[in-house]
């Protein structure tokens, strides 16, 4: 009986030996499947990405789908190349309205389903399909304006067409024309000569070539505008309105201005890249990036302007940013194909006769 016992006790021992053992296989197991879970969903946004911009949008949404977002930065039309080329791994590409129009009729990006991202439908009305049903909507606003110092002019800025003015020669910074307001200088170069751009083209170039004796630089970048302007190198710069706490933080006498012919409004576009194996996730991140909350945090800290109508915001609140219908509708807008149509022969004849040393 006592070996029986023991025989009995060694089964006993050894079949709780198997089950921790099988139980330590299956946790390992589950770890490994948990990390192999974790997808990766590259990005492509613009370089003036901040830490904030993580704080209010990235980290919150990997925290809450166990993802770990890639982001790829760089201006509109070095991204959308990149998009170009057959090895792209980008599943999501956040890119001004008229770059974004070329990426939908070169077939660059991937139909969206509306079901998947219920936000668009709170978002105003001309902010939900700019690109057409089939693709992404806009996820801000932003206007295009001017931003001098008062303390360096002899009379306040006020209109576009002080920009010619022979004081400011050497003194000004402008977007070059395959950056996100470059085109918007052509249009406004037409106004001031009293033309169509659509009818005559020539004399809205001979304007801007006059205005350009009055550039100190064409920028690629923004970063670079902001930087001369910091410096005190140029005292009046195109500005988009994202842009205007940056610049006073460096520059606090700085004021921005929407000239008095009006400001022009770009809308940013989130569209989902074609041959993404995340579309589902892709879409849960637009979703999230349209919600009240991302909106409103972006709001407050007068980095983006809300286009979700859920949002609400006071007075304080609405002064870094474009709020209400209202104020969107006093913009000017543009048309997207007709720039897009002439963008390369635009830009040929920018590269000979207004900035010819790029």
């Amino acid at each position: 009986m006592k070996k029986l016992g023991k025989q009995i006790s060694s089964i006993i021992l050894a079949s709780l030996v198997l089950t921790f053992s099988l139980s330590g296989c299956q946790t390992k197991s589950k770890r490994v499947s948990n990390h192999k879970e974790q997808k990766t969903l590259t990005i492509s946004t613009h370089e003036s990405v901040e830490n904030i911009v993580r704080k209010n949008v990235f980290e919150p949404f990997e925290k809450k789908h166990n993802v770990k977002i890639v982001l790829e930065l760089g201006n509109n039309i070095n991204r959308l190349n990149k998009l170009r080329e057959k090895d792209n791994k980008t599943d999501i590409i956040i890119l001004t309205d008229y770059f974004a129009m070329q990426g939908v009729e070169e077939g660059l990006f991937e139909k969206i389903n509306r079901k998947n991202i219920p936000n668009i439908e709170n978002l105003y009305d001309i902010f939900k399909s700019p690109l057409g049903e089939d693709y992404g909507p806009a996820n801000t606003i932003a206007s295009y304006g001017l931003i001098y110092n008062p303390n360096k002019v002899n009379e306040p800025i006020t209109s576009w067409g002080d920009l010619w003015k022979s004081e400011l020669k050497g003194k000004i910074g402008l977007n070059n024309i395959t950056n996100s307001g470059g085109p918007f200088l052509l249009l406004i170069a037409a106004d001031q000569a009293g033309v169509d751009i659509k009818e005559d083209e020539d004399k809205a170039f001979e304007k801007m070539k006059e205005l350009s004796k009055n550039v100190l630089k064409f920028h690629d970048k923004a970063s670079e505008s902001l930087n001369t302007f910091s410096a005190g190198e140029t005292i009046v710069t195109d500005s988009y309105s994202f842009e205007t706490k940056t610049i006073k933080e460096k520059v606090p006498e700085a004021k921005r201005i929407d000239p008095k012919e009006g400001s022009y409004a770009f809308m940013d576009t989130i569209n989902i890249v074609k041959g993404t194996k995340n579309k589902e996730l892709a879409e849960k991140f637009i979703d999230w990036i349209l919600s009240e909350e991302v909106q409103k945090a972006q709001a407050l800290d007068e980095l983006e302007s809300p286009i979700n109508k859920k949002v609400k915001l006071n007075e304080e609140q609405a002064k870094g940013v474009i709020y209400g219908e209202e104020a969107i509708k006093s913009l000017k807008t543009v048309d997207l194909k007709y720039i897009n149509k002439s963008m390369k022969r635009w830009t040929e004849r920018w590269d000979k006769e207004i900035n010819p040393t790029k």
